[in-house]
C-alpha cells in the first residue's frame, strides 16, 4: 500500500492497470480486484479527464464547483479540504486538512482510523470556531462531503458548498500539492512507528509549514504571515 501511495502521490492520473504495472517491477504480482479495493482503502482515485460529466446529477447533494474564473484576494474567502491515506511502520492511518487558499495556511487538521463523515464535520466545526467562518468550502464529491449533516451545517452558517468536478486534477489542486509536500519532505523520510508518534511528527511539521517554509504558490512568503496579515 505504501508502494501503491508513492505512486499516486507522484502520478494522481494513476489507476488499477498502471498501479499493477508498476508493482511487477518490484516483483510483486497483485491481481487487478485486490488492487481496486486497496485503493478504494487508501480512498484513492486515479484523475484522468472525462469524456463527459452527465451522469453526475445522479446525487443531489453534489454541488457544482464554483472556483472557475474566481479571484481570490484575502485570507477566509476559500477553504479547501480533503483526506489523504498516511503509512506508518504498521498500518495507517487518514489525515484530514484545511487549507485556506489565498495564503496556503493549513488552519486545522486532524488524523484518523476511519473515513467517518463525522471528522471531517468536527475539523471544519473547530476551523470555524478558531478562525470564523469561510465564505466557500471546497472538496470532493467523497462520500464525507455529500452527507446531509455536512451540507447542512454549512448552509446553516451561510457558506456556500463547492466540489470538484469529477476527473478534473486541477480543481483542488492547492490541498493535493500539500499532500504531496508533507509526503514527501516528512512522511516517506521518517515513517511513524505509531499513531502517537505520527500526530507528533505531523504536529511539528504543521507548524514549520506554516510559520517558516517558504511558499513557491505564494512569491516564497511564508503562509501564516500571509493569513495574518489581512485575515
Amino acid at each position: 500500500m505504501e508502494k501503491m501511495d508513492k505512486q499516486y502521490t507522484n502520478h494522481p492520473t494513476s489507476g488499477v492497470k498502471t498501479m499493477r504495472s508498476i508493482l511487477k517491477q518490484d516483483n510483486l504480482t497483485v491481481n487487478p480486484k485486490r488492487i481496486r479495493r486497496l485503493m478504494h482503502l487508501m480512498n484513492i482515485r486515479a484523475i484522468y479527464p472525462l469524456k463527459s460529466l452527465s451522469k453526475l446529477g445522479n446525487t443531489p447533494l453534489i454541488k457544482p464547483y464554483l472556483l472557475r474564473g474566481l479571484k481570490i484576494t484575502h485570507p477566509n474567502q476559500v477553504w479547501s479540504t480533503d483526506i489523504t491515506y498516511i503509512p506508518m511502520k504498521q498500518g495507517f492511518m487518514y489525515l484530514y486538512a484545511v487549507i485556506d487558499v489565498y495564503s496556503r495556511t493549513i488552519i486545522g487538521w486532524s488524523l484518523s482510523n476511519s473515513l467517518q463523515a463525522s471528522n471531517g464535520l468536527e475539523l471544519i466545526k473547530r476551523c470555524i470556531t478558531k478562525h470564523g467562518k469561510t465564505e466557500i468550502v471546497n472538496s470532493d464529491q467523497g462520500s464525507q462531503y455529500t452527507s446531509n449533516t455536512w451540507c447542512n451545517y454549512l448552509a446553516s452558517k451561510g457558506i456556500k458548498i463547492s466540489m470538484d468536478s469529477k476527473g478534473r486534477c486541477k480543481d483542488n489542486s492547492w490541498i493535493e500539492r500539500f499532500w504531496r509536500t508533507i509526503k514527501q519532505e516528512q512522511i516517506y523520510l521518517n515513517p511513524a512507528d505509531n499513531g502517537i508518534q505520527l500526530y507528533n511528527d505531523i504536529k511539528k511539521y504543521m507548524q514549520y509549514y506554516n510559520e517558516k517554509r517558504p511558499h513557491q504558490g505564494i512569491k516564497t512568503l511564508i503562509p501564516y504571515q500571509k493569513y495574518s496579515a489581512v485575515a
